[in-house]
């Protein structure tokens, strides 16, 4: 399973569930070229454990506001049509202000601060503490880049899950 996410221009998308999943599969297909393009991303099954990193930062400052949300489930959920096919995947869409939110929440915020809150709670057992925490320093830093990029170029973000 991976949660694909792919940047693109809010004119570009129809918000429509049958076309959009069509969109998705073909940039699955070219996942590798627009991943080295910058302009795609996707995490394995890994990706609720990495929410459960980000939300650490609920604890860090109770008195934030809920960005930490945006990087990982943060989406408007696309309805599907009635002539949509029910075993396509669940898709949403992240608007360029909420990409905005997603890269400066994660510009801030301090992953070391968030492991210190959370990474006990995240080695998986039997796994070694740095080589889990080297991961999601991986991860973290990837999406840092990954909505950075979005951000900067005014972008959306179109998120599906594919098992």
């Amino acid at each position: 399973m991976h949660m694909h996410m792919r940047a693109v221009a809010e004119s570009e998308i129809r918000d429509d569930h049958t076309w959009l999943a069509a969109f998705m599969s073909e940039a699955w297909e070219n996942h590798p070229d627009e991943y080295a393009a910058g302009i795609a991303f996707s995490i394995d099954k890994v990706w609720n454990a990495v929410n459960d990193l980000y939300a650490a930062a609920d604890v860090l400052d109770a008195d934030a506001d809920d960005s930490w949300e945006l990087p990982i489930y943060g989406a408007r959920p696309v309805p599907y049509s009635a002539e949509a096919d029910p075993s396509n995947p669940p898709l949403g869409i992240l608007e360029p202000p909420e990409v905005s939110q997603a890269a400066a929440f994660l510009a801030r915020v301090s992953f070391d601060e968030l492991w210190n809150v959370a990474g006990a709670k995240l080695v998986w057992i039997g796994w070694d503490e740095a080589e889990v925490r080297q991961e999601f320093l991986d991860w973290h830093r990837s999406l840092q880049g990954f909505y950075g990029r979005a951000a900067a170029a005014g972008h959306a973000v179109v998120r599906v899950v594919w098992a």
